[in-house]
């Protein structure tokens, strides 16, 4: 299918690796050019220069924190009018309620909140300008049902979610669409940080840890970050101008919901 965006311009956060990659390499293989974020510079030029020779489009890579202010401004400013946003953001670490503080809670609402608000403050303008747009963020299935020990993601990323219900209605007239991807266990450093854990609580081997994850998804297995970057491109396409302010589970079936 021809996604009907070559030629557009994406700005892709943590695309080095992981989900992030996912998107931009489906972005890529539509003809979107890209701009690529990431903190640690030599896996991020890395990528880019893989995405260069295996798709033929412009690739910027600027290595920054998107969550740091003087970062974000960095990113920006080499990205200028893009048309396409993708947010991501590494998610904060499990634990137990009574372990986190205030500053957990506000280094959470910066990372996974408030930095995905302020990408879309700054950019969402001249996409209204052009009368076209894309955004769409890389939330997590614990805004469908929470996850116990991901309280502080819960909180970030279910702020988020109310935040673009109400502005993804405000600027669906003017051409710009805002949709939040909610992924669920795909193959990641993610799922192998959260792996450990499950190996450390009940004393097993990873190898182990991730059978047992692996059990409490109907499809059996995890995600791969192909499956999650071609749908995202999707939302990002011309064909996907009347999804707004949705929010779509990529968990296997592991979320147990009707609606």
């Amino acid at each position: 299918m021809d996604l009907g965006i070559r030629g557009k311009r994406a700005l892709v956060c943590a695309s080095s690796k992981g989900l992030g990659r996912g998107c931009a390499e489906a972005l890529a293989a539509a003809g979107v050019d890209l701009v690529l974020n990431a903190r640690g510079a030599e896996a991020l030029e890395a990528t880019a220069e893989a995405i260069r020779a295996e798709y033929g489009v412009s690739v910027t890579a600027v290595a920054a924190d998107i969550t740091d202010e003087a970062g974000r401004a960095r990113v920006l400013e080499a990205a200028g009018a893009v048309d396409v946003l993708i947010t991501n953001a590494g998610g904060p670490p499990p634990g137990l309620w009574s372990d986190w503080t205030r500053d957990d809670f506000i280094k959470a609402l910066d990372a996974n909140m408030l930095t995905p608000i302020a990408l879309m403050t700054a950019l969402l303008p001249g996409m209204i300008e052009r009368g076209w747009g894309r955004v769409v963020n890389i939330t997590s299935q614990s805004v469908k049902a929470p996850i116990p020990q991901l309280g502080l993601s819960n909180a970030a990323r279910t702020g988020l979610t109310g935040y673009v219900a109400g502005t993804a209605r405000q600027v669906a007239g003017h051409g710009v669409t805002i949709n939040n991807l909610l992924p669920g266990s795909h193959d990641t450093d993610r799922a192998v940080a959260l792996e450990k854990g499950v190996a450390k609580a009940q004393d097993v081997s990873l190898e182990e840890a991730r059978k047992i994850r692996c059990k409490s998804i109907p499809s059996g297995r995890y995600g791969t970050i192909t499956e999650f970057g071609n749908t995202c491109a999707f939302l990002c396409s011309e064909h996907a101008g009347f999804i707004v302010g949705q929010n779509i589970l990529l968990d296997g079936g592991q979320t147990s919901a009707t609606i």
